[in-house]
């Protein structure tokens, strides 16, 4: 190929990149309306946009009212010097057999400006229910786990206060 030849591909390569450049950005734009969390299907949107502690647990328990249980441990930090990123584990001591496992952990805080900060779903494939994540926290609260069991039988861990120093959900 002569040289002539190769400022030719060259130049067709940059026009298309452009072209490539200007939708990938146009599309974006559009992108946001799109993608929300209410259209993707199965995604529990109604719990996770609930403002106060009881219309959370209502809308994804179906209930504020959960007996605590040695069975569902919860370890927060007592002080989290920074709320944007307090680590959070939860592991409930429950068989993972097929006719008798957890099949969902939904962790709570309390006056967050959205309660519900994440819930997981289980299968006895699982083996275990656990996890462990960093979640934000707007100021001083207390952290609550709730697990289910796929007979719909509801645990919670003792509610444990997680004092913040530095706020991390703007609330």
């Amino acid at each position: 190929m002569d040289m002539e030849g190769k400022v030719m591909e060259r130049r067709k390569f940059l026009k298309q990149s452009v072209l490539v450049s200007a939708l990938v950005s146009t599309g974006s734009a559009l992108l946001p309306s799109l993608a929300r969390a209410a259209n993707v299907p199965g995604w529990p949107a109604k719990e996770f946009d609930a403002k106060v502690l009881d219309q959370a647990m209502h809308d994804s328990i179906g209930t504020t009212t959960v007996p605590e249980s040695a069975a569902v441990h919860l370890t927060a930090p007592t002080i989290a010097e920074n709320g944007a990123a307090v680590p959070v584990t939860v592991d409930v001591d429950h068989p993972m057999t097929a006719d008798n496992y957890i099949d969902a952990v939904f962790l709570y805080v309390d006056h967050n400006p959205t309660p519900l900060a994440s819930a997981f779903f289980f299968s006895p494939e699982n083996g275990r229910a656990y996890f462990q994540q960093r979640i934000k926290m707007a100021k001083t609260d207390m952290v609550r786990a709730v697990a289910r069991t796929n007979k719909g039988e509801l645990m919670g861990s003792k509610p444990q206060e997680v004092k913040v120093t530095i706020g991390g959900c703007g609330g």
